[in-house]
């Protein structure tokens, strides 16, 4: 990586966000001109903040199009996912759009007159192309070749080469020499037309936006650009690089130099030979459905704005635990239309992916939203939807799919029952994933309790952890209105445990039990029945609201990933990173373990314990510290 060498660094790389204030003093100017009458003195400024914005936009629109992997998957160059790691490097892509925004403001105060450039100038077009391909081409090229030096890659253009999975952030990834000398390559043929007296805004925007444009091709990870078109024209396999060109670079390195031109690689003799056999087999599979994921999380989306937290929609926002941000709200009118559209016309579709122990774990997303689940209307499509999703992942040999939150609600399918019974040769095994959250709750609860208060009680969760409980001697105070269900469960115990269970029928029984178990949403006036020093453990979507300060909340059931984990670069849903829902580890232990039943319907008592050995086993650690000192592998 980077060492510590002169112009290594950005000089506001300690700003964080509060770098964008170095736009503050172009808002100011042209306020003040606004002010005073004097707008087209300094409409430059308006200028540079538009191609600001623009080239953002450029860079956004390429990420989000390389992120949407159900379009994108079987082109993508390199198979790898993008990690934690690398979003986190690549945070501030955007810092040489800020560099290059006050060198542009110095050019106009040095150079006078390129404050009065006409709108069009058709020889200042002709005359950047030349600038470009005989100045700026060559000389990047040189200079790129610089860089792979010994001394240089290691103090500067190794942060680059960092990725080895490109994409259009990835292009803004470099140092602060790097970008002083790409800003002068970039503004060559601006400034030397210009000279010329050829200069023209239409030539400034339209030679900003083509380049960044196309470095943002190179970078993408996905091919987009067809092998007929050189079978066609021979000769613009030299003119035009293409991105499978450029990742060759990234993973071979000492080949494929140039800037966008592969003429200037030819002619240097740095051209790599597989460039082309590469870029023909790529878009020759564009059919083909790619490789079989091992295991598929099968997800729904939560609300409007929950929505927007996808890699493809801001990769850096995905990749932190979802929280309501004010960014957010105005896109809430737009999303909201695209949830009507989804609800039409979308089908099930993969969001995500990562590697663990050489299996590909991939995420597809039922396009339904929570509250779509509680209209009666809707129950049917959101069933055919889940159901075309088991029977595509069985068609394609899929050998475990697990059942997001509301997508085994019992109201609606019975926790996956419907579909098993339905398909009773399904060779894809259905799961679940609760025994797992059972296990999870159960695990996180202190050592030595001698009373719970259960919510949600008769539900799948709620009787199996009341099950497992009272045969390890724990009252369980279980709130339900329902005698002849609380019975049957009660029966379920053998004789010996059964009287700790006890049914109750208010909150207020649980008035001196500090250990509160929630499986159906509580009000915060139903909280205040909770003694001072009460623990809230949790397994009801959405979760309950924080709201008695003198008790404690925990999280929605879930586990840390193991380490060895690969690709992983979203968050799923409020979780931190490499953690995930409990259903979802679930399925993952299902298919580590390689286990060939289907875990549907009422959970198994006798398998909580098993399936917790087995997570642990496989590297899988509970978010609760506590968790782990009770029980250590």
């Amino acid at each position: 990586m980077v060492g510590p060498a002169v112009l290594s660094a950005w000089p506001w790389e300690n700003l964080g966000i509060f770098k964008y204030l170095l736009y503050g003093p172009f808002i100011g100017k042209l306020l003040y001109s606004r002010y005073h009458g004097e707008v087209q003195m300094d409409s430059w400024c308006l200028h540079i903040l538009m191609l600001c914005a623009l080239r953002g936009l450029i860079h956004q629109l390429w990420c989000s199009f390389s992120n949407m992997l159900f379009l994108t998957r079987n082109r993508r160059i390199q198979q790898d996912g993008v990690d934690f790691k690398q979003i986190d490097r690549e945070w501030d892509w955007d810092n040489f759009i800020i560099l290059q925004a006050l060198i542009s403001s110095m050019g106009f105060y040095i150079f006078p007159f390129l404050t009065d450039m006409p709108v069009w100038n058709t020889g200042g077009m002709i005359a950047a192309l030349i600038l470009h391909i005989g100045v700026s081409e060559p000389l990047y090229y040189w200079i790129h070749r610089q860089f792979h030096g010994s001394y240089l890659f290691s103090r500067y253009h190794s942060l680059h080469h960092a990725s080895r999975v490109t994409q259009s952030f990835t292009a803004g990834s470099a140092t602060f020499l790097e970008h002083l000398i790409l800003s002068a390559i970039v503004g060559i043929p601006i400034l030397g037309s210009s000279l010329m007296g050829l200069g023209s805004m239409s030539m400034v925007y339209g030679h900003v936006l083509i380049f960044d444009f196309l470095r943002c091709l190179g970078h993408c990870n996905v091919e987009v650009v067809p092998h007929a078109l050189f079978q066609t024209f021979p000769f613009l396999k030299y003119l035009i690089y293409t991105p499978t060109y450029h990742s060759l670079h990234h993973t071979e390195m000492g080949t494929n130099f140039c800037l966008f031109m592969p003429l200037f690689d030819a002619l240097g003799n740095t051209m790599n030979t597989k460039s082309w056999e590469l870029h023909k087999k790529i878009t020759s599979d564009t059919g083909k459905y790619g490789r079989v994921p091992d295991f598929v999380f099968l997800a729904h989306v939560v609300d409007v704005i929950s929505s927007l937290h996808v890699p493809f929609v801001y990769r850096s926002f995905g990749s932190l635990p979802f929280s309501t941000r004010i960014f957010l709200l105005p896109m809430w009118p737009f999303t909201f239309v695209i949830m009507l559209l989804m609800w039409a016309w979308s089908k099930t579709f993969l969001a995500t992916f990562y590697i663990l122990r050489g299996r590909l774990h991939q995420t597809w997303v039922v396009p339904r939203f929570g509250f779509q689940y509680f209209l009666p209307f809707a129950r049917e499509g959101i069933n055919n939807q889940i159901e075309q999703a088991i029977l595509r992942a069985d068609r394609i040999g899929v050998k475990v799919i697990s059942l997001a939150a509301l997508n085994k609600n019992e109201a609606l399918n019975g926790g996956g029952t419907l579909f098993v019974n339905k398909h009773p040769d399904l060779k894809v095994r259905v799961v679940h994933g609760n025994t797992l959250t059972a296990a999870v709750i159960l695990n996180e609860l202190p050592q030595g309790v001698k009373e719970v208060f259960l919510t949600g009680a008769t539900s799948k969760l709620g009787r199996a952890i009341a099950l497992y409980l009272c045969q390890r001697k724990v009252r369980v105070l279980m709130l339900t209105l329902s005698s002849e269900r609380f019975q049957k469960i009660q029966k379920e115990a053998p004789v010996e445990f059964q009287n700790y269970l006890v049914q109750v029928t208010k909150y207020q029984a649980a008035q001196n039990c500090k250990t509160w178990i929630v499986g159906k949403w509580i009000t915060p006036r139903e909280q205040t029945w909770a003694p001072t020093g009460a623990h809230f453990h949790q397994f009801v979507v959405p979760p309950i609201l924080h709201f008695r300060r003198d008790c404690t909340y925990g999280d929605l059931a879930a586990m840390r990933l193991p380490e060895d984990v690969q690709g992983l670069g979203n968050c799923e849903y409020t979780m931190e990173r490499g953690v995930v829902h409990a259903c979802h580890a679930g399925g993952v232990v299902h298919s580590l373990e390689g286990w060939t039943h289907h875990e549907v319907g009422a959970l198994d008592v006798d398998r909580i314990d098993v399936v917790w050995k087995a997570a642990l086993k496989h590297g899988l650690k509970p978010v609760n510290n506590a968790a782990t000192e009770q029980n250590p592998q």
